[in-house]
C-alpha cells in the first residue's frame, strides 16, 4: 500500500529543509588560497590536513609517475567543495570513500565536490589517483621537477609538492607522511624521515619511508635514481642516511667531505639552539644542474655546485640550523622568510667563530661596511622584503646582521636563552617575525621595536650612529673574515 500526501509549496520546502543536515544547508566552498601575502592562490581553506600516505611508482626512463593519495583531513567548516593544489592528470576521486567531482581551475587548483557536504569539526579522508610526466608539467611558468641521467627530483621553495602529490601547499597546514614508491631494481628512492622498510617483486623495489613528526609540503623530498648511500646514527641513535649520485665527477669527494659532516653539526647546533626535532637526519646530493640547497625535512637537498669550490660545511651548517629554524618553527606568511633564513645565516656566523675563521661580530662589522648606502642591498627589508626579494643576499646578510645587534643590546646570557627557547616554545608549530619580537622582548625585558625596525624594516642603511648603537664598528674598514667569501657563496646557492 503507498501513501501520497499533497504538500503546499511551502509546506514541501519546510520538509526538505528538515530532512537535510543543518551542516549540508549552511556548506560553503573552501577558499582556494590560505591567505598568504606573497601568493595568494598556494594553499587552501577550509579544512587541515593530518596526515598524507602516498604509495607512488615511477620509471625513471621515461619519467612516468604514477601514484594514489590518501589525504586525512579535518573539516574547519562545513564544506560544500574544497581544493587541493595539484598540476598532474587526476583519474578519481574518492571523499569518504565515494567518488566525488573533480575539475581542474588555474594552472594548479583541483576543486572537488564530494558526493555530499562535508561537517565542520569532523574529519575526512580524501583519495586522489592520478598520472603524468612531471618534468613536461608547467605551472606557474615553471616546473620544480628536476629532471637526472637516472631519475627524478622534486625539491624547491616555496613550492614543489604539485607536480608529484595533491595538498595544501603551505607551511601553514603541516603534516606527517608515509612515502612509499616503488622504482626499478637497481635504483633508489629517497624522502624524507626514516626508512621503514623495502621490499622487491617482478623487477621493481619499492622504498617506504615515513616522517613522523608535522612536514610542511615544500620540505617534503623525493629523489629517485642510483645512489651511493651511507648510513650510520649519531651518538644519541639517530639514524643518519645520506644520498650522493654516483656521477657527481669532480665535485663528489668535495660533496661528500662535507655532508658525511652532518651528525656533527647537528650535535654542535643542538647546544646552541636545543635538542634536535626529528628522529632522522643527512642530505642528498643528486646530478642535477641546478646551483641552490634546499632545507627538506631530516633530509636536505644539495646540488653538486655547492662543492665546486671544495668541501662547504657552511652550507651544510645552514641548511641543517634551518631544522630547527624553518623547519620545526615553521613561518605564518612567506613574508615571515626572515624567521627562516636570518637565523639559519647566523647559524653561520656561529660556526665561523667556532672554528675561528671570524667572529659573529666580525662578519657583523663587515657586512656592514661592506655595502655603501647607495647599494640596492639597503632597499631589501629582511623582515618583508617582497616576493621577487624573498631570496635576496639583504635577507641572510641583513637578516643576520639584525641578530648580531639584538645580541650585543641584550648580551649573550639572553640572547642564547632566546634562541633555545623560541624553537622549544614553538616546535612543530609556525611563527611570524612580529611572534619573535614579541617573544625576545618578553625574555630579556627590554623594548626592542625600535631596534628590530632599524634593521629589518627600513630601506636604507642605518646611520653610523645607529650602527654604534647595535655595538658595530662604522668608522673603520675591518678585514675580511675568512669566513666571508664561502659564506657568500652559501647565499648565492639559494637563489631560485
Amino acid at each position: 500500500m503507498r501513501h501520497h500526501r499533497l504538500l503546499v509549496p511551502g509546506a514541501a520546502a519546510a520538509c526538505l529543509l528538515l530532512a537535510i543536515p543543518a551542516s549540508a544547508a549552511d556548506a560553503t566552498p573552501g577558499a582556494p588560497g590560505i591567505g598568504d601575502s606573497y601568493y595568494p592562490s598556494y594553499g587552501n581553506g577550509g579544512y587541515d590536513v593530518s596526515h598524507y600516505d602516498l604509495r607512488l611508482k615511477y620509471q625513471p626512463k621515461t619519467d612516468r609517475l604514477e601514484g594514489t593519495a590518501t589525504i586525512v583531513a579535518d573539516a574547519r567548516q562545513d564544506l560544500s567543495r574544497f581544493n587541493l593544489d595539484f598540476a598532474l592528470d587526476v583519474n578519481e576521486v574518492l571523499v569518504g570513500g565515494k567518488k566525488a567531482a573533480f575539475t581542474k581551475t588555474g594552472d594548479h587548483e583541483l576543486e572537488i565536490t564530494p558526493a555530499a557536504p562535508l561537517t565542520a569539526d569532523r574529519p575526512f579522508t580524501v583519495v586522489v589517483r592520478y598520472s603524468g610526466t612531471p618534468s613536461k608539467v608547467v605551472a606557474s611558468g615553471f616546473t620544480s621537477w628536476l629532471r637526472t641521467p637516472d631519475g627524478g627530483i622534486a625539491a624547491n621553495e616555496p613550492e614543489s609538492a604539485w607536480w608529484w602529490f595533491p595538498s595544501n601547499d603551505h607551511p601553514l597546514d603541516k603534516a606527517t607522511y608515509d612515502v612509499s614508491v616503488a622504482v626499478p631494481d637497481g635504483t633508489q628512492a629517497i624522502s624524507n624521515g626514516t626508512l621503514q622498510s623495502t621490499s622487491s617483486q617482478l623487477g621493481w623495489t619499492r622504498y617506504n619511508w615515513r616522517s613522523s613528526k608535522p612536514q610542511a609540503t615544500y620540505l617534503t623530498t623525493l629523489a629517485v635514481g642510483k645512489f651511493d648511500i651511507t648510513t650510520d646514527t649519531t651518538a644519541n641513535g639517530l639514524p643518519v642516511i645520506n644520498a650522493y649520485s654516483k656521477d657527481l665527477g669532480d665535485n663528489a669527494g668535495a660533496a661528500r667531505a662535507s655532508v658525511e659532516r652532518s651528525a656533527e653539526i647537528v650535535d654542535w647546533e643542538s647546544t646552541v639552539f636545543g635538542p634536535y626535532p626529528f628522529d632522522a637526519l643527512g642530505g642528498y646530493v643528486p646530478n642535477v644542474p641546478t646551483g641552490y640547497a634546499l632545507e627538506t625535512q631530516t633530509r636536505p637537498f644539495y646540488s653538486p655546485k655547492g662543492f665546486a669550490k671544495g668541501a662547504n660545511t657552511s652550507l651544510v651548517v645552514h641548511e641543517l640550523a634551518h631544522q630547527w629554524f624553518g623547519d620545526s618553527v615553521s613561518l605564518k606568511d612567506w613574508r615571515d622568510i626572515w624567521v627562516n633564513e636570518g637565523f639559519a645565516s647566523y647559524a653561520q656566523w656561529l660556526w665561523s667563530e667556532k672554528e675561528g675563521e671570524g667572529t659573529a661580530q666580525e662578519l657583523a662589522d663587515y657586512t656592514y661596511a661592506s655595502y655603501p648606502a647607495d647599494d640596492p642591498f639597503w632597499k631589501v627589508e629582511p623582515g618583508n622584503p617582497g616576493p621577487e626579494n624573498q631570496f635576496h643576499d639583504a635577507v641572510y646578510d641583513r637578516g643576520a646582521l639584525a641578530l648580531q645587534a639584538l645580541r650585543n643590546h641584550i648580551g649573550d646570557k639572553d640572547f642564547f636563552a632566546i634562541l633555545k627557547g623560541w624553537t622549544t616554545e614553538n616546535r612543530y608549530a609556525n611563527a611570524s617575525v612580529e611572534d619573535f619580537v614579541t617573544y625576545a622582548e618578553k625574555v630579556s625585558g627590554k623594548p626592542l621595536a625600535a631596534l628590530f625596525d632599524t634593521w629589518l624594516f627600513t630601506p636604507s642603511k642605518p646611520a653610523a650612529a645607529q650602527a654604534r648603537a647595535a655595538e658595530l664598528s662604522p668608522a673603520k674598514a675591518p678585514v675580511r673574515p675568512k669566513s666571508w667569501q664561502r659564506i657568500q657563496d652559501t647565499h648565492r646557492t639559494h637563489g631560485r
